[in-house]
């Protein structure tokens, strides 16, 4: 198939280009390189467009035929849409309506969408189910939510087959360090508590150690990103075999603490890992844990690299790659000198 991946440029976007250029299908890679990197779009053609951009998007999908469209260009940090709502509902749901339009008038029959676990909120079962309420408690949970309402109207109104899978903690880097993560700033645990063992940084931060957990630290579970990739590919595969729409809860199935993942960490790299100790940030749950059950069953998908020594190794070996490759990020980024692609 020929497909187009906006926001290919970023952590999951890219890893998943890989995965669908190694499995034979044709990628086109759309992003604004607002958190991606260019260095990232290594597999196929790349697009410099905004995704609010519908016209953009239609002459893109139109020049390469697109088929499918995996989409993976929203804003993702919990804390920047408490302080900056509009940013993630113009992003995130204006964005998200763009896309549909633009398949909606280009006749692109299919897509599946980078969904989230903040759509359930501060839950108290655990594992989390499909099932469990959706009560987001923060706008970008609010805004992922909706995406998925507007993915069920334009079914219903244009026949626009879609999936939405709301994934955990997404961890890891390719295993064969051709991608990897890559945030400015940096916001996740591993590579943050991976810069602290390598001496990037004084020291790691962690949030609260009185959670009711068996450590005192919050519980995640993480799942390489690798099998995310793998899943939104299965996902897309489903509903061009005919499947009907589901929002999918994806991760490894099992949680692992802060503390246990700076053990690892130490474990793997024979370095401290220094620490300090502050106040819980607010919303922060004890405990997340996703039943991924039934993206076993109807994707017939497993996490295959979702072990927690796995995701550190990867992430310890792009960490290292990168920062000898891209040293310099500034001169990395969108410019001088640089030309894209025109319609």
């Amino acid at each position: 198939m020929r497909i187009l991946v906006t926001g290919g440029a970023g952590y999951i976007g890219s890893h998943t280009c890989k995965a669908l250029a190694h499995q034979g299908h044709t990628v086109v890679t759309y992003d604004n390189l607002s958190t991606g990197h260019r260095e990232l779009v290594r597999w196929g053609d790349f697009v410099y467009g905004d995704i609010l951009d519908t016209q953009r998007l239609r002459a893109c999908i139109r020049q390469h035929r697109i088929e499918g469209v995996i989409h993976f260009a929203a804003s993702a940090y919990v804390g920047e849409s408490v302080v900056d709502p509009g940013k993630y509902f113009r992003n995130n749901v204006c964005g998200t309506l763009s896309i549909l339009d633009a398949m909606r008038d280009e006749y692109v029959p299919y897509i599946v969408v980078s969904g989230t676990c903040a759509v359930y909120g501060s839950p108290e079962k655990m594992p989390i189910t499909e099932d469990t309420p959706t009560t987001p408690i923060n706008p970008y949970g609010a805004s992922k939510l909706f995406m998925e309402r507007m993915l069920a109207d334009y079914e219903n109104a244009h026949g626009i087959k879609w999936m939405s899978l709301r994934y955990f903690n997404a961890a890891g880097c390719d295993p064969d360090g051709e991608t990897g993560e890559w945030h400015e700033p940096e916001t996740h645990l591993i590579p943050l508590a991976l810069m602290a063992a390598m001496g990037k940084m004084p020291a790691l931060e962690i949030f609260g150690d009185d959670y009711p957990t068996p450590d005192g630290t919050c519980i995640r579970d993480y799942i390489h990103v690798t099998d995310l990739s793998e899943a939104h590919i299965k996902a897309l595969r489903y509903l061009v075999d005919g499947g009907k729409r589901h929002a999918l809860n994806l991760g490894a199935g099992i949680g692992a603490s802060v503390k246990e993942i700076i053990f690892a960490i130490e474990n793997i790299t024979k370095k401290n890992v220094p620490h300090i100790i502050s106040q819980r940030r607010y919303g922060d749950p004890p405990t997340l844990i996703a039943d991924i059950s039934k993206a076993q069953q109807i994707l017939k998908w497993t996490p295959k690299c979702s072990n927690i020594s796995l995701i550190v190794k990867s992430s310890l070996a792009w960490a290292s790659k990168k920062n000898c490759r891209f040293h310099t990020l500034s001169a990395h980024r969108i410019g001088k000198g640089k030309v894209y692609k025109k319609f």
